[in-house]
Order: C-alpha cells, then sequence, then structure tokens
C-alpha cells in the first residue's frame, strides 16, 4: 500500500471518529464501519452495533480528542482522550483499527485513566500539553492509581 492510502486512512479514521463520537451522527456513521465489524475491546458489546450503542449509552458531553496518528498499509493507530464519559476521569486511549477498501473493520485498544498532576511519577501529561482540569467533587471521586512495589 502507499504512504498516498496510508494518508487517505488516517483522514478516514479522524472523520470516522469525529462523526460517531463528537458529532454522534449515526447514519454517517455507518458509512465509515462495516455492518462485520469485528470488536476486540473487552467493554464493548461486538460488532457495530455494540459500538454504536456504547456511545448512545454515554452522556451527551462526551468529547474525543485525537493526538497522534499513525497509519501503516491497512492499520492505523490513534492517541486520543475520551472525555465526559460519565466516569470521574477522562480516558487517554490507543485505538488499533484495521480498514478494507476505506471501511473501518476490525479494532483494537488500550485505555488508562488520565492521571492528575499530583498522581503523575512522570510530571508530564498523558495527553496533549496540560494536566486535565477536574472540579472539587470529581477530585473526590478520583481513583487511586494503583502502585506495583519493586520486589526486593
Amino acid at each position: 500500500m502507499s504512504d498516498s492510502n496510508a494518508e487517505k486512512n488516517k483522514v478516514i479514521v479522524l472523520k470516522a471518529f469525529d462523526t460517531l463520537f463528537n458529532r454522534r451522527d449515526y447514519t454517517e456513521a455507518e458509512r465509515f464501519w462495516s455492518p462485520n465489524y469485528i470488536q476486540h475491546s473487552a467493554h464493548i458489546e461486538p460488532g457495530r452495533d455494540g459500538l454504536f450503542n456504547l456511545v448512545k449509552a454515554a452522556p451527551p458531553s462526551l468529547k474525543y480528542e485525537h493526538g497522534v496518528i499513525l497509519a501503516e498499509g491497512d492499520y492505523a493507530i490513534v492517541h486520543g482522550r475520551f472525555s465526559n464519559i460519565g466516569l470521574p476521569v477522562n480516558w487517554i486511549a490507543v485505538d488499533i483499527v484495521r480498514l478494507k477498501d476505506g471501511i473501518l473493520v476490525e479494532h483494537w485498544d488500550v485505555i488508562q485513566d488520565e492521571a492528575t498532576e499530583q498522581q503523575s511519577k512522570s510530571g508530564n501529561p498523558m495527553f496533549g500539553d496540560s494536566f486535565p482540569k477536574y472540579t472539587r467533587a470529581e477530585r473526590h471521586q478520583l481513583p487511586l492509581l494503583s502502585v506495583h512495589a519493586e520486589p526486593k
């Protein structure tokens, strides 16, 4: 596959994510996701309907922002942030999608709760160039990040 196809796949994936997660235009989103979509994510029901139903059940304030996107061949990998997802913290995700003829046909992801500045041992934000800002009430609901003890 040429570099131009990889570039086209990046554009398709970003447009698909914006259409579904931000605009919530399910009719338009059907053009991007295969009816036989294969879902590998453990928290999403199978298929395109499983993904769409997850988004439909999310708060109207759900927002997706993309960061780095890479593509090679039929695959694209996107680093992004899902905020206002109905949980006390945002999710930072790496989504891996396989495309066929410009359609998203398969998906894997790795998801992590977004750390606050106080939780970050590196001192660097997980996404973008700033840490999330939570209200006082939200801060009281934040999970503690698990820290694994070094073996002695």
